[in-house]
C-alpha cells in the first residue's frame, strides 16, 4: 500500500494538468487497483471476456483521461475508481443483456445474491437499477453499496473509505440491503 499523502500530493499534481504526475501515480495505485478489480472480476461468471487488467486500465483511462476530477484524498480516488469500474462492468452487462444476445432472461432475486459470487449480466442490471434508485433517496448508502457490491471491500474498508464509524457501516448496509431487495420484489411483482 502506497503512503497516503504521497498519493494525495500526486493526485492534486494531476488535477493541476502534471501529466508526468499522472505517470508517477498509476505505478503507485496498480497494485491496489488490480487486487480490487481482480476481486471483483473473480464474481463474474465462466467464460467472461474482461480481465481485471484490462478493467484497470479501462478505469484508469476514465479516471484520469477527459474531465480531471476533484480527489482531496486517496480515499476519493478509491472510490473514483470504484465508480468507474462499477460502470464498466454494468456497461458490459447491459451490452450482453440485449436482445441479441440472450436479453429477456428472468429477473434473480437480490436475496440470493452473495458477495463475489458469479453474476449474470441480467442480475446485475436489475441490482443497477435498485441501487439508481437508492443513489436518488440516499448516495451515501448507495455509495457503500457500490464499494461492497462491485468492488468486494469489507465492511471495513468500505467505511474507511467512506470516512464512517464501522458501526455505522453495518447499519447503513444492512438498512440497503433490506431496501434493495424489497425495492427489486417490488419490481418483479409489476
Amino acid at each position: 500500500m502506497s503512503p497516503p499523502h504521497e498519493v494525495t500530493v500526486i493526485l492534486n499534481a494531476v488535477q493541476s494538468g502534471d501529466t508526468k504526475a499522472a505517470e508517477e501515480l498509476l505505478p503507485l495505485l496498480y497494485r491496489e487497483l488490480r487486487q480490487i478489480a481482480g476481486h471483483k472480476m473473480a464474481g463474474e461468471s465462466a467464460g467472461h471476456t474482461l480481465q481485471p487488467t484490462a478493467l484497470v486500465h479501462e478505469a484508469w483511462l476514465r479516471l484520469v483521461g477527459g474531465d480531471q476530477k476533484a480527489w482531496p484524498s486517496r480515499a476519493y480516488f478509491f472510490a473514483a475508481a470504484a465508480e468507474a469500474m462499477r460502470r464498466i462492468l454494468i456497461d458490459r452487462a447491459r451490452r450482453k443483456q440485449a436482445a441479441r444476445h440472450g436479453g429477456g432472461q428472468p429477473r434473480l432475486d437480490i436475496g440470493e445474491v452473495e458477495i463475489a459470487l458469479p453474476v449474470e449480466a441480467g442480475e446485475l442490471l436489475v441490482v443497477n437499477d435498485a441501487l439508481e434508485k437508492l443513489a436518488a433517496q440516499d448516495a451515501q448508502k448507495a455509495e457503500l453499496v457500490k464499494l461492497r457490491y462491485f468492488v468486494g471491500l469489507t465492511i471495513d474498508e468500505a467505511a474507511e473509505v467512506l470516512g464512517i464509524s464501522v458501526p455505522t457501516a453495518n447499519r447503513w448496509w444492512n438498512y440497503s440491503r433490506a431496501w434493495l431487495y424489497e425495492t427489486i420484489e417490488r419490481e418483479r411483482k409489476t
